[in-house]
């Protein structure tokens, strides 16, 4: 990939002292340790364009909202357009009228954290960078590992030994080269790091490049598409790093700035993670600005094993602006509603969706959701991917 042929017309912003940059080269984190956020202050996006929109494919129909010029060409696998779908049998059982879901897993390798890498190894690709590597709870490792091949690039995955096995054997299966490590997706990170340092590879981490958060919030642009620009009342999502989450507030303002969705009427956005780590809804208890490390995080949701998230802090302000909240659930509910998903709607939930419904159950028992609120459920990845094959009765 050589550089773009037009300029650039976006800008970094950090999302915590607000110092600004222009996009050029490979960046990673501002000069203060934190993420930054792309600003795009010159871009327009009238009402024709809104109409425009059915008539096109994928997450790149929203190229007018994405960190790519006119020229350039994405690196895509068909990511996007993943199903929303209206839970009538499970929100009927629940006590709720108007209960759906997105599910992610009908994404390429299985799970959102394509979205990311599209975004993120296409704007790398332009800079330069013919190398990647990253730490991983799972799925991110297999979309890296994907579009690091789609794109022609080298891609070293560091992944806790703890990891589904059917997940590690997909990262091989791409071409990527898997280092497998005792202890958490942190201690993966730190390895991670230091062999960018060394290698030169450019490290995709979340949060510590700018452009999966704008791969992942086409997850916002697409469900207010599919809901004819009519938002939510209530967003329930599996948060690990967060980016999802923080990309969708950030797609919901920037509809606002377009006039495409009414202005303050956005959805309540609600955490979901495991009482085995819970960094988020302990910070958002405590009414802390960031988040502190979860010692010792333990959950078979491997996507929720997050013991410190680098967007912590851009996590929080999300729920406490948009009036939601951050919740914990057990682990030991989870396979419950993998089951009954997959029995009643045909849904293959991944661990961390499943959580997503546990939630909603809870949130309802407080009072914070009511029974005739629309309420979006996220299944962030496929369940296959956890699950090690059973043997069929009879055989």
């Amino acid at each position: 990939m050589t550089g773009a042929e037009t300029p650039m017309d976006w800008i970094l912003e950090c999302s915590s002292c607000g110092e600004t940059q222009g996009p050029e080269g490979l960046p990673t984190v501002c000069a203060c340790g934190h993420p930054w956020l792309v600003r795009y202050p010159d871009r327009v996006w009238p009402a024709e364009l809104r109409e425009r929109l059915p008539r096109r494919r994928g997450l790149w129909r929203f190229r007018e909202f994405l960190p790519v010029t006119e020229s350039e060409t994405p690196v895509t696998l068909g990511e996007g357009d993943t199903p929303l779908l209206l839970l009538q049998r499970t929100g009927e059982r629940l006590g709720f009228s108007d209960l759906w879901i997105k599910d992610e897993a009908a994404n390429p390798t299985g799970s959102f954290k394509a979205r990311g890498m599209s975004a993120a190894i296409t704007r790398a690709g332009y800079a330069g960078a013919a190398s990647f590597t990253l730490p991983t709870a799972g799925n991110a490792g297999v979309a890296a590992a994907a579009y690091g091949a789609r794109a022609g690039a080298r891609v070293r995955v560091f992944a806790p030994r703890t990891t589904p096995p059917t997940i590690l054997t997909q990262i091989v299966t791409f071409g990527a080269e898997l280092v497998l490590l005792e202890g958490h997706i942190g201690d993966c990170g730190r390895a991670a790091r230091n062999f960018a340092a060394e290698s030169k590879s450019f490290d995709l981490s979340t949060l510590r490049e700018p452009y999966r958060i704008e791969g992942k919030k086409t997850l916002g642009l697409e469900l207010a598409l599919q809901f004819g620009w009519r938002l939510p009342d209530a967003i329930i999502y599996p948060t690990g790093g967060g980016t999802g989450l923080i990309g969708m507030w950030k797609a919901f303002h920037e509809l606002t700035r377009a006039g495409w969705v009414e202005p303050g009427k956005l959805p309540r956005m609600y955490s979901v993670q495991s009482t085995g780590c819970a960094p988020v809804v302990r910070a958002f208890e405590e009414g802390a600005r960031d988040c502190e490390p979860w010692p010792d995080p333990v959950t078979r949701a491997s996507g929720l094993r997050v013991p410190n998230p680098l967007g912590g802090r851009l996590i929080l302000t999300a729920l406490r602006e948009s009036g939601g909240a951050a919740v914990a659930v057990d682990d030991d509910r989870l396979g419950e509603f993998e089951r009954s998903l997959a029995h009643e709607e045909g849904i293959d939930l991944s661990p961390e969706g499943a959580a997503t419904v546990a939630a909603a159950i809870d949130l309802k028992a407080t009072g914070a959701l009511g029974r005739d609120d629309r309420i979006l459920l996220f299944n962030t990845g496929a369940g296959w991917l956890y699950r090690e094959p059973e043997q069929l009765p009879g055989s």
